[in-house]
């Protein structure tokens, strides 16, 4: 019996661990759903194939305004990480549409990407960091 109970908490632990890496209970307490389709990180030069291959993206910078200032790219949108999950119902209304976001190194944009796809957007693509981007900017 205690190669049974062994076994059964080791398969708990394991199904523990894989829900905590991707699963998501919906706002009911229903059933779990998985994010991790929802948000990728992709290369600069990834986003800058969609940028130049489609007009149905959004670009969002999630830097703040003085960091922007210095230097963004063209058509960027500037929501700071920090007040996206407040602003993305208003600005951000098609939940499909592919979204790119980028900050200045990486890690909030990380954040922001991770947040969008919490909220549901489906399509969100993070590309990092604008100290990596080797294409034109624009100063304001």
């Amino acid at each position: 019996m205690k190669g049974k109970k062994r076994i059964a908490v080791m398969v708990l632990a394991i199904l523990g661990t894989l829900c905590m890496n991707g699963c998501r209970t919906n706002a009911s307490g229903g059933e779990n759903t998985t994010v991790e389709s929802a948000f990728m990180k992709i290369s600069a030069e990834e986003a800058k194939e969609i940028m130049d291959s489609t007009a149905d993206f959004v670009l969002i910078d999630v830097r703040e305004e003085d960091e922007y200032a210095q230097g963004h790219i063209a058509g960027a949108l500037l929501v700071p990480y920090g007040e996206i999950a407040d602003r993305a119902d208003s600005e951000l209304v098609d939940k499909d549409q592919t979204i790119l976001v980028y900050c200045r190194s990486g890690r909030r944009s990380a954040i922001a990407a991770q947040t969008l796809a919490e909220l549901g957007y489906t399509d969100v693509k993070d590309f990092g960091g604008i100290i990596d981007w080797p294409y034109d900017v624009e100063k304001d």
